[in-house]
Formats: C-alpha cells, sequence, structure tokens
C-alpha cells in the first residue's frame, strides 16, 4: 500500500505521474521499481499516467548498455506516455563519442566512462575512435533523441535544475543538466515545482519549489520513484 503524503503542488484530475531518478547501470534495481510501477498502474487505474526518467543512465554501475537497451526497446509499463530525460552522464558520453580531441573522453574516463564502455562490451584497449562504431546504433539513437525537458501541470522535470531567476523558458541546456548552486539552495519560486536527480542524497528531498529524487542507487542507496497525483505524493523504492 502507497503512503501519501502533502505534495508542493496540485495536478489536474485524473493525471499522475511517475519519475524515476538516476539510474546508472543499476539494471536490476530498475527493473524491480519497474515492477512496482506496473503494478501500482494496474491496482489504481489513472486517466492518465506519465513515467519520466530523470537521466543518468550510464556509468558507475555495472549494466549501462542494458539499462539503455531496456529504455530503447520500452519497459513492460503501462503508462500512457514515457519520456526519456538526458543527463549529464548521457552529455559526457556523447561529446566523447564525437570528440577529436582527449579532453572530452578523458571527461567521460573519470566519471564512469570505463564501466559504461565494459558493458558494451569495449575494453580499454579499443582506440577512442572505435568507440562509437561497436555500440548498437539503436542505442545511439536513443541517447541522442533524449529530450531536457517536461513539464506537466505544475512540474517541470529535469536532471539537474534550473538557474533561480530566469524565467522557464529562458533556461540552458546546460542549466538544466548539470546545475547544483545556486539552484539546490535558493528558496526561489521558479514557475514550477522543479523534479530533478544529479545529486545523491540519502533520502528524497521535498520543498516548495522542487523534488529532489537522486537517491545514490549506484553508491548503495536506493532507486527512487515519486509517485505524484493530485495534490499528494508518495515514493516506490528499490
Amino acid at each position: 500500500m502507497i503512503e501519501f503524503a502533502a505534495a508542493p503542488a496540485t495536478l489536474p484530475p485524473g493525471q499522475r505521474v511517475y519519475a524515476v531518478g538516476d539510474i546508472h547501470g543499476c539494471m536490476d534495481r530498475l527493473m524491480a521499481l519497474h515492477e512496482l510501477i506496473a503494478e501500482d498502474i494496474a491496482n489504481r487505474p489513472a486517466e492518465h499516467t506519465v513515467l519520466v526518467h530523470l537521466g543518468d543512465y550510464v556509468d558507475r554501475g555495472s549494466d549501462s548498455a542494458q539499462v539503455v537497451d531496456w529504455l530503447t526497446n520500452g519497459p513492460p509499463v503501462a503508462a500512457d506516455d514515457i519520456v526519456n530525460l538526458m543527463g549529464n552522464h548521457e552529455h559526457m558520453m556523447l561529446s566523447a563519442l564525437a570528440a577529436a580531441d582527449n579532453e572530452a573522453s578523458s571527461l567521460w574516463m573519470t566519471n564512469g566512462g570505463a564501466d559504461s564502455l565494459l558493458s558494451w562490451g569495449i575494453s580499454r584497449l579499443v582506440p577512442r575512435a572505435e568507440w562509437a562504431a561497436k555500440i548498437p546504433w539503436q542505442h545511439l539513437i536513443f541517447l541522442r533523441d533524449l529530450t531536457i525537458s517536461h513539464r506537466v501541470g505544475p512540474y517541470l522535470f529535469v536532471h539537474a535544475g534550473v538557474m533561480p531567476g530566469v524565467p522557464l523558458e529562458r533556461q540552458t541546456r546546460h542549466d538544466m543538466i548539470w546545475i547544483r548552486e545556486p539552484f539546490l539552495s535558493s528558496r526561489l519560486d521558479h514557475g514550477a515545482v522543479i523534479v530533478h536527480g544529479h545529486t545523491p542524497k540519502r533520502q528524497p528531498v521535498i520543498q516548495p519549489n522542487r523534488i529532489a529524487i537522486d537517491t545514490g542507487a549506484v553508491l548503495g542507496g536506493a532507486l527512487t520513484c515519486v509517485v505524484l497525483e493530485e495534490d499528494k505524493l508518495a515514493f516506490l523504492q528499490t
């Protein structure tokens, strides 16, 4: 039984959103969380359901390729819409695959890129110029087509956050994928309640202007999904 608490905003009647935090190659946890979401939808049908993944599918965990393949083929969740956002780790990966120099690939390698390459069967000995050719084209298209933000009623879903004091329509791609401060400490009204990951905490963070759900799955914490409906919220975790 899901235990609900008060949410910082109110969705229109009949709408429900499931938002999943940073996965980082934790395939077993993702599959288990999708099972919980599917069970909740089956047990508590809603007029319209949206499943949002907040990015950072790759790096650090052992199953990045498997996670990307799972999402590429569509998880077995009967949501009406599934939205996959880009995280900073997908951004680093794509930059490394496209780069003509070592800077982008070095940044990716120091942030878990080697683990991701191994999940695609690519060893450290493979030249950088050959990495992209060894990754299935369906996976590359999935990564390149990831969206930056998604709005549902009073909630805006992004990977990292927004720049305080800047209207939502003028937010930059870089900030929505990478920002921490001054967003995390801001108490300003951003024009929507921001639902995000990117900065791991042991427990979800609920503020009047934001909900943070990166609970460090790859660091020994849980993989978290926030369930938003009407004026309430709940969490599913694996």
